[in-house]
């Protein structure tokens, strides 16, 4: 039953270290030679890096078949990059005295990968094994915060954001400009833009990165960053000869702002990019400051210039400078590209000066983050990175056939069909300013009477709350220390108010949705009086770090990425879990985008951080399964105490003129009655029974796609009051449950829904039979159920692929690990990691007497904890705990099983965590077309996202609908509807010609359920999936 493991070798006979007689390992000659020869690294570096190779030398032997092609040379060229990357980044001098670096030798990361001869994108690629198996050296000799200051995570965002940002930047740049200058030796303007752009696009790019450098020097976002592209375009419409446009002032559709005294160039941009008229002149003061300050320019109103330029545009709040484009712009371009050269020097960051160049060969063209989102052709890499499950190709959405994803373009300048990650993330963020930013920064007096109505008034309580986690989320004290290189004062300032403003979007949203929970909450107790929702800490913490995370979301932010609210709140990833759908449900406008990403968030939280340790989690699962409180207590999986309010306040240093500490908040925190803090599992409470989320038809994104599919009764979410109870406090909704067991209840319910959708997937690429699926499935709820402990510090791909390889073996199928794993690469949600990186515990596999491979492997690390590849944890750690589960489901077994199936399918509530009893496969949402007529030939499919961008494009918007869209601003999808199907059926509507006739289907007003039901779900008279055939796929080529 057990897989052989495939043998990994050293990379060669002169790898293996020698010793004896003084020799040096031939593997850290070259090493020391790539250092010295090929790039020139002082002494110092050189020795560290040295000894950092020495230490970590044995993980590259053993790991050579896992890292890149698998090739000796190309592992070994990998891992000199790593240790390199990792003592320029956490090395004491760069933590203690950044300046220091620009004495150093300087080299970049760019220098290193050309000398390794390794692309961008495949650095990115293996990172994430390197610090996964070289985590325990890293953490003994540069400390256990040496995670966060690595960076590798906004390393890799931000090189997805310049992307997005440069690709941005040409097209708009083709706008407005030719591809080429005649008048210099260049390629002609026939050839394609792709080729080659002229020095004036080169020029607006440098401008742009001395703004990265010296204007916002730590929140790079892609709001922001898109706002100063669009005030550099502007300078350059302005400076930029004539001769060079390809537009004309007056009639280009582009400029439709016009004015007596000509055109409005700012409003016209921000008009055609959805970007805010007053962020654009801010940045574009900025700019001009750039430009006088860096090539000593002096700027002059452009209402007192007389030039070609500047003809039929409106001159007002313009500032032009009459020598930046003449003579002098090579000595210009030179000028900023010596400045850019300062900084990267001290960052030791990427080039960014690449991205204008998409030929370079430093880039790469691989893919990254699963494998469905192209490095260097394809939007949408942003989402895939900076959040491991992709927000528009989630592994929660409909099922798509897997030969369905087609490459598409980004498409020509003058495209308006394809929306691109920039313009969502700018449709996105105008939402947030008009919808969110218009509203007051205190509670309105709706929600003050609520707060006024508790027990005790708690409206300063609430505020304080406010105030102190927000600002440890976004702190603007200790800004200084991030200030990297940027020499202009405005840096600080910049980062100030950037900070400024995420606060109040986040604190607005707060009260917004805040208020909404309170008076639904109002309106089905029939009472005012709400003291256990809203003196409940924890779910306070929850809900300020929801609105803090889609305001990050919405700008796209690289050095925030999340999980940075958790660990900044004092909550866990289970807390998180808990707020999510309520959320959703109470913020009615709340863009689509948005509500991916809290999808994408669930489904991250689900699938590995609420397994992690010192997740929540395990102090509700030592309550609902007493016999896992040795395993979790022996592995120190529990929770720390949530940090009170006041130790946050000390720890940012928090006197922003808010009230003085209020006793009662420290009385909350610690007291033994109170729900507001975990402290203490055995706690128990008496606050009555809260609501919220009984009687709302709105499931979270995991569960919504499920319940009306089955046509389950099943239990309602617990009640947000339960939820955020002590473990230990009877369920008020009765049943004889503890909080502990009807969280984790809804919790593993939740975790089997996803495994279905992964199972699917897997099943469907492997064109395995539905037995199979049937039995892989519940083998994973038995798992789950009998064999907790497996999923604990793990993700559940890993126990979904070990239990694939598991029912093919008992089943007696013709499946390899290397089979499943090829297809599992091919997965929306894959990461490498899954499979490379699976955690065991050595002193449990000496207890158990596993396989010597685990021992040796943490005798080798020195260490009681490490990840083995997933054939080890199969054969050593899987198998010998799942065996007696597993030969159940062999065909020796199938009677015993048939017998078993109707008694669970009479059950329809959600199972105990400890019941035995498992539930068959639940009916997926189906992409293949349905017959919708008897009569005729008209059949409906799911849109895919693949032609949903083309169809709800500006000029198409009000002739289609999608599920989830609006084609208005904010507007329900059931208004959407409604107005389409009075257009359709000529209610207020010009007479159409002919009229759509579907015979026997009724065309009366379409609810969102039956949309919901049509589309992604397979209701009951449609053909099961049990009774149609699977789709197949070829392999991919």
């Amino acid at each position: 039953m057990a897989d052989s493991k495939p043998s990994i070798s050293a990379p060669n006979a002169s790898h293996t270290a020698d010793v004896n007689g003084g020799n040096v390992d031939p593997a850290e000659a070259r090493f020391s030679d790539f250092c010295k020869n090929g790039l020139a690294l002082d002494a110092k570096t050189r020795a560290e890096a040295l000894k950092l190779f020495g230490e970590t030398k044995h993980l590259l032997q053993t790991n050579v078949s896992g890292i890149g092609s698998g090739t000796p040379e190309e592992a070994e060229r990998f891992w000199f990059v790593f240790i390199l990357y990792s003592v320029k980044r956490l090395s004491s001098k760069d933590r203690d005295n950044a300046e220091e670096r620009s004495d150093d030798c300087g080299v970049t990361l760019c220098q290193i990968l050309r000398a390794a001869k390794l692309s961008i994108v495949e650095f990115l690629k293996e990172l994430p094994h390197f610090m996964v198996k070289a985590g325990s050296i890293l953490s003994c000799r540069y400390g256990t915060d040496w995670e966060n200051r690595l960076e590798a995570k906004e390393l890799q965002a931000n090189f997805v954001l310049l992307g997005f940002l440069s690709k941005f930047y040409k097209r708009a740049y083709l706008e407005f400009f030719l591809a080429s200058d005649a008048n210099m030796d260049k390629q002609s303007t026939t050839g394609s833009p792709t080729d080659y752009l002229s020095e004036y696009h080169r020029f607006g790019w440098l401008l742009f990165l001395a703004f990265r450098t010296h204007v916002f020097s730590r929140f790079k976002d892609l709001v922001t960053c898109t706002n100063c592209l669009v005030s550099i375009l502007a300078i350059l419409i302005i400076h930029v000869p004539v001769r060079l446009r390809n537009f004309s002032i007056l009639d280009s559709p582009k400029l439709v702002k016009k004015e007596n005294k000509g055109v409005d160039l700012l409003a016209s941009l921000c008009n055609n990019y959805d970007t805010s008229e007053d962020e654009i002149k801010i940045r574009m003061e900025e700019a001009n400051s750039l430009i006088a300050e860096i090539l000593k320019k002096k700027p002059r109103l452009a209402s007192e210039c007389k030039s070609e330029n500047l003809e039929n545009i409106n001159p007002d709040g313009l500032t032009y400078f009459e020598d930046l484009m003449d003579a002098s712009f090579s000595s210009n371009l030179d000028i900023l590209e010596k400045d850019y050269d300062d900084a990267i020097q001290v960052k030791s960051e990427l080039d960014e000066r690449l991205f204008i160049n998409e030929e370079d060969s430093l880039i790469g063209t691989g893919t990254l983050s699963g494998g469905s989102m192209s490095t260097t052709g394809v939007k949408r890499k942003f989402d895939s990175i900076s959040s491991p499950t992709k927000t528009v190709t989630s592994p929660l959405s409909p099922q798509r056939s897997p030969v369905s994803h087609g490459n598409r373009s980004l498409g020509v300048a003058s495209s308006k069909i394809t929306a691109t990650p920039v313009s969502t993330a700018m449709t996105t963020a105008k939402w947030l300013r008009t919808v969110i930013s218009s509203l007051p920064a205190k509670p309105s007096p709706d929600l003050e009477r609520f707060l006024v109505s508790c027990d005790k008034d708690v409206t300063n309580d609430v505020i304080r709350r406010a105030q102190i986690i927000l600002e440890a989320i976004f702190p603007s004290s200790t800004l200084g220390d991030h200030c990297g290189t940027g020499s202009l004062q405005s840096a600080n300032l910049m980062d100030r108010i950037w900070a400024e403003q995420r606060r109040l979007e986040a604190l607005k949203l707060y009260y917004r949705v805040l208020e909404a929970m309170c008076r639904a909450e109002a309106q089905i107790l029939h009472a005012t009086n709400l003291s256990s929702l809203l003196t409940n800490e924890r779910f306070h913490r929850c809900m300020l770090a929801c609105s803090a995370e889609l305001v990050l979301a919405t700008h796209k932010t690289v050095t925030m990425l999340f999980p940075a609210v958790l660990e900044r709140t004092g909550i866990t990833a289970f807390d998180l879990s808990k707020v999510i759908e309520s959320f959703i449900r109470h913020e009615e406008s709340l863009p689509r985008e948005l509500r991916r990403h809290l999808n994408s968030l669930e489904e991250r939280l689900l699938e590995s951080m609420v397994w992690e340790k010192g997740s929540s989690m395990y102090n509700s699962l030592i309550v609902a399964r007493p016999s896992l409180s040795a395993e979790i207590n022996r592995l120190g999986l529990l929770a720390e105490p949530m940090p009170s309010l006041d130790e946050i306040a000390v720890h940012i240093n928090f006197s922003s003129g808010a009230a003085p500490p209020i006793p009662s908040l420290q009385k909350h925190e610690t007291s033994p009655g109170n729900n507001g803090d975990m402290r203490s599992p055995k706690r128990l409470c008496t606050d009555y029974r809260s609501v919220l989320v009984e009687r709302n038809s709105f499931t979270s994104p995991v569960k919504d796609r499920f319940l009306a599919l089955n046509n389950l009764k099943s239990k309602l979410p617990p009640p947000l009051q339960s939820a955020f109870a002590s473990p230990t406090r009877p369920n008020p909704g009765g049943g004889g449950e503890t909080c502990a067991e009807t969280g984790v209840n809804v919790f593993f319910s939740k975790i089997i829904k996803l495994a279905a959708v992964r199972i699917n997937g897997m099943v469907e690429r492997l064109q395995l039979s539905q037995q199979i699926r049937e039995n892989v499935y519940c083998l994973f709820q038995q798992i789950l159920s009998q064999r907790t402990f497996l999923f604990f510090n793990r993700h559940i791909d890993q126990i979904i692929l070990c239990s694939f390889y598991g029912v093919a073996k008992i089943s007696q199928l013709s499946l390899t690990f290397k089979e499943i794993i090829y297809n599992y690469r091919k997965q929306p949600q894959c990461k490498p990691q899954v499979f490379r990186s699976v955690f065991v515990d050595c002193s449990s596999a000496r207890r158990t007497g596993a396989d010597l491979t685990i021992l040796m492997i943490c005798i080798e690390q020195r260490s009681a904890q490490d990840h083995v590849d997933i054939i080890t944890f199969y054969n050593d750690i899987f198998i010998p705990a799942v065996n007696p589960i597993l030969v159940e489901l062999g065909p020796a077994a199938t009677n015993m099983k048939s017998n078993r199936v109707p008694e669970v399918n009479n059950n329809n509530d959600a199972q105990c965590p400890g019941s035995p009893k498992v539930s068959p496969f639940p009916s997926l949402p189906d992409m293949s077309p349905k017959k919708v007529s008897a009569a005729h030939n008209v059949y409906v499919s799911p849109l895919r996202s693949s032609k949903m961008d083309a169809l709800i494009s500006n000029s198409s918007k009000s002739y289609y609908a999608c599920v989830g869209e609006s084609t208005h601003a904010y507007q329900s999808p059931s208004k959407d509807l409604t107005a389409i199907n009075n257009r359709l059926n000529g209610h207020g509507a010009r007479k159409l010609r002919g009229s759509l006739n579907f015979d026997d289907v009724d065309v009366g007003l379409v609810s969102d359920s039956m949309v919901a039901n049509s589309l992604y779900l397979q209701n009951g008279s449609a053909a099961s999936t049990s009774g149609t055939p699977l789709k197949t796929e070829q392999p991919d080529s």
